[in-house]
């Protein structure tokens, strides 16, 4: 597959719709940001599109115009697309694992969260990227689909919560799209079940409602946690989608590429 800059977003990126909820609103991220790739298996009127950000990646048009040798570029992501891609997939990657998701979207009201004392819940600025840098390794995924903590404390679209200048927890826009922004949070591993992921939730999805957004919340059918944080934050089902991971380049790709 052929990289395309970020902020050049080739004929065929129309192929993604525009306006949709979760992860879909990822090829909206990467054009109002700059943040992400695009690719296509050719220069000129290209048949196939794909738009990759964080470890994510949609990916659009006619599979016999792909060979899995050019998928290569995708391993490592989770991969939204047509059924009709799967056999490429399968013959680009040693695995692909099915992932069935859940695609909520915030339309109730939010249980109030009762923050402990000497935990401060407020928006993130630029001056807090020394501490998102020190995140909890398990939380440093969070701003992966802004390029790293210092361009996601910058953007305006953050709200962690801190102890002693520590974030210890966080909750963010992943992608920023025209109508819907999906949020992502993650707290620390010493400090859940303290109502704190609920409460940088709840400030950020005011914040998104006040830009004259709506927020989106995406999570794996089997983390109840997840769940159970969307709807105690407001947010209600409104369909279940799958993606797959794809995991190494495969053997005979491997070979294909040699020859």
């Amino acid at each position: 597959m052929i990289p395309h800059p970020s902020d050049q977003p080739p004929a065929s990126a129309r192929a993604f719709p525009s306006g949709a909820p979760g992860t879909a609103a990822l090829a909206e991220h990467v054009v109002a940001t700059g943040h992400g790739q695009w690719w296509t298996e050719r220069a000129d009127l290209p048949r196939v599109v794909a738009v990759s950000c964080g470890d994510h990646v949609l990916l659009a048009g006619d599979p016999t115009a792909v060979t899995p040798t050019e998928l290569a570029p995708l391993a490592g992501h989770c991969i939204e697309t047509a059924d009709r891609f799967l056999p490429a997939l399968g013959a680009a990657f040693e695995q692909l694992v099915t992932w069935e998701r859940m695609l909520y979207v915030h339309s109730a009201k939010a249980v109030a969260p009762h923050v402990p004392r000497g935990v401060t819940v407020r928006r993130v600025t630029p001056e807090d990227a020394p501490a998102l840098a020190a995140l909890d390794p398990s939380m440093a995924w969070i701003h992966g689909s802004w390029g790293g903590p210092v361009a996601l404390a910058s953007s305006g679209v953050a709200w962690a919560a801190f102890r002693r200048g520590r974030a210890v927890a966080l909750a963010c826009t992943r992608f920023l799209g025209s109508r819907y922004e999906d949020v992502a949070c993650a707290t620390a591993p010493d400090e859940r079940r303290q109502h704190l992921a609920l409460a940088c939730v709840s400030g950020l999805t005011a914040d998104i409602s006040a830009r004259g957004h709506r927020a989106s919340w995406c999570c794996s059918r089997d983390n109840r946690p997840s769940r159970l944080l969307a709807w105690t934050a407001g947010f209600r089902l409104t369909h279940e989608y799958v993606h797959h991971v794809a995991g190494p380049v495969s053997r005979a790709s491997r070979l294909s590429e040699a020859a």
